[in-house]
């Protein structure tokens, strides 16, 4: 991922919270066979100490033939992003000299891959995968709610992954690079319910980022 330093984001606190907020991660590899994704909802867990990615394919998923090969993957984790229009910059009118753009929250998570087949494995994962979901709900729903013998018959049908990390980058482009009454201009601009490009969420990001910036 190309990455000026000016974006770059490397509070462990803040890279995880973008992946529990959107687990939707899309598993990459690359082989003999040419470069696989797969777009899997992944949870993070720690063992021995260490923190790993886990989630699940389904057993016909023919990516699990690259991983069971492949000594490494890549994790990629979206979040908010919103087109960036120039008009929003007070710059335009004085020089005219300026280009549309995008900004985005994303994390990259490189690690080793382990197949993990075994029952009680898929059954521990499952629950707790479901249960980062579910807990917020007021009547959660539990993998014990539905028949034994269709659980059963579900976790045969999937073949767990379990990513040792090696190496985890975090991307925040949220109008660092511009002056600062540009970014303050592309936050108010994401705001405004009124504008066709209107992002809420990345608005208070740009605008989290500059009070940052504008900080002693």
């Amino acid at each position: 991922m190309y990455l000026p330093e000016v974006f770059e984001e490397t509070r462990p606190e803040v890279l995880w919270d973008l992946v529990a907020r959107h687990p939707l991660g899309l598993l990459v590899t690359a082989g003999p066979e040419g470069p696989m994704a797969s777009p899997l909802p992944f949870l993070v867990a720690e063992a021995e100490g260490r923190l790993r990615l886990t989630c699940h394919l389904a057993r016909p998923n023919p990516h699990l033939e690259a991983l069971a090969g492949t000594p490494d993957c890549l994790v990629v984790f979206q979040g908010a992003e919103a087109y960036v229009t120039p008009s929003w910059y007070p710059s335009k009118a004085e020089t005219e000299r300026v280009t549309p753009t995008w900004n985005y929250e994303m994390v990259q998570v490189r690690g080793v891959p382990t197949l993990r087949p075994e029952r009680d494995w898929l059954a521990a994962h499952v629950a707790a995968l479901t249960a980062a979901q579910e807990s917020r709900r007021p009547a959660p729903w539990a993998p014990s709610d539905a028949p034994a013998d269709y659980i059963e018959s579900m976790l045969r049908g999937i073949v767990g992954l379990e990513i040792e990390i090696t190496e985890i980058r975090g991307k925040w482009k949220m109008s660092q690079n511009r002056l600062a009454q540009d970014a303050d201009g592309a936050a108010r601009g994401l705001a405004d319910p009124e504008d066709p490009h209107h992002d809420p969420d990345v608005a208070a990001l740009v605008a989290g980022r500059l009070a940052a910036r504008e900080r002693p």
